[in-house]
């Protein structure tokens, strides 16, 4: 059993996927770039947003920025909020701290966005640490929120006991770039494949196999 456990936050502990997909169509369209079907935005949900907007839209740096800036001016007042935490995931956060697991959140999602919905869904007393990317963009990888999840902790020195879990490639690449554990979930926005392909071992389809896996 893992002495600290670190959780994404999207698609890990709450289901956010509307409120991102509609944003990314807000700044796609704001940009008079084409806005493709729903489906098939899903790829932003997890991963930096600049790199992401590059690597689907073919925009430069600078236009990702800008892409960025309209994203959060209808995300931060509109978007974060469409979203709801995962069904029984409130209730294994307090099984884990009831037998003394420490728990985090590690997020590539800017901090202060974490913050507000932990805070808007009565969660944010339920993390020791909460963690998440600089809106400087100087800290978005998983691996660097996921050492300094470690710091704040004080565990830089027991990674073996600590596990992160997560639903996409980033998370699982980036529990093996700070060489942390990982569990996979299938039931937020990655698949099971996408999960092995980046080198998961473990991975569960719901939250109650996700409890028997950390408290095992």
């Amino acid at each position: 059993m893992a002495k600290a456990v670190l959780f994404d936050l999207d698609g890990t502990l709450t289901a956010s996927g509307e409120g991102i997909i509609k944003s990314v169509q807000y700044a796609l369209e704001k940009m008079g770039r084409e806005v493709p079907d729903p489906s098939a935005l899903s790829v932003f949900i997890g991963p930096p947003l600049v790199q992401e907007f590059m690597d689907f839209s073919g925009m430069s740096h600078e236009e990702a920025l800008r892409a960025l800036e309209l994203y959060r001016e209808r995300y931060t007042t509109v978007g974060l909020f469409e979203n709801h935490p995962y069904q029984g995931i409130i209730e294994l956060l307090g099984t884990l701290r009831a037998v003394g697991i420490i728990t985090c959140v590690a997020s590539s999602k800017p901090e202060p966005y974490v913050l507000r919905i932990l805070d808007h869904f009565g969660m944010t007393d339920l993390f020791d640490q909460v963690v998440g990317a600089t809106l400087d963009e100087k800290r978005t990888a998983k691996a660097d929120v996921i050492n300094e999840a470690l710091v704040r902790l004080g565990m830089r020195g027991e990674k073996s006991m600590v596990t992160m879990v997560g639903d996409r490639a980033q998370d699982a690449r980036g529990a093996q770039a700070a060489s942390v554990g990982f569990v996979g979930v299938t039931y937020g926005y990655g698949s099971r494949d996408e999960l092995l392909r980046a080198g998961a071992t473990t991975v569960v389809d719901t939250v109650d196999e996700l409890g028997r896996v950390l408290l095992g």
